[in-house]
């Protein structure tokens, strides 16, 4: 701990206070026939904690907004999936003629766990966040993967539902 002396030497011809610096091993440099007055120039929490980067914050902030996006976009996607097979059978009905329409479409399935895993990425990009920014303001940041391992397995599930799904139309 660093901590500076103040030595108040009293003479008949001069009053003079003495800053000096404390070593290492607990030695002063001017105590002869002074009071020594040591004060502590630092806190605990200045040592433990020192500021934190406001960059890493904002950081964390656009990461978080981007997970946020994404998840947006993934349900609007799940959405527009799920009305796309509403519109097609309602579009059967207006048009004239014999439409064929496949007898069990996974369209609104699909559309439907899009939803979800937008919903659930939007959770755990938001429980993400929160432990980044506790892991920043502690200065002890440790990355994680789970939501890019959950987002890229999701999403590869979603393509193979896709193409099988798709494969018969060809």
């Amino acid at each position: 701990m660093v901590a500076h002396q103040i030595n108040c030497c009293n003479s008949r011809l001069l009053n003079k206070v003495l800053v000096s610096h404390q070593s290492p091993d607990g030695t002063n440099f001017n105590n002869e026939g002074c009071i020594t007055l040591s004060v502590d120039m630092t806190t605990q929490n200045n040592i433990d904690k020192p500021v934190a980067n406001p960059g890493d914050h904002l950081a964390n902030e656009r990461t978080f907004l981007a997970w946020i996006r994404t998840s947006i976009a993934l349900m609007g996607f799940g959405f527009v999936v799920v009305k796309f097979s509403l519109f097609i059978r309602q579009l059967a009905l207006i048009l004239p003629g014999k439409v064929v329409l496949p007898t069990k479409g996974y369209s609104s399935e699909i559309g439907i766990l899009l939803v979800a895993i937008g919903a659930a990425m939007a959770l755990l990009s938001f429980f993400r966040y929160r432990s980044t920014e506790k892991q920043l303001l502690d200065h002890a940041y440790k990355p994680s993967f789970l939501l890019s391992v959950f987002l890229t397995a999701s999403i590869l599930v979603i393509s193979a539902l896709l193409i099988y799904y798709l494969l018969p139309s060809i």
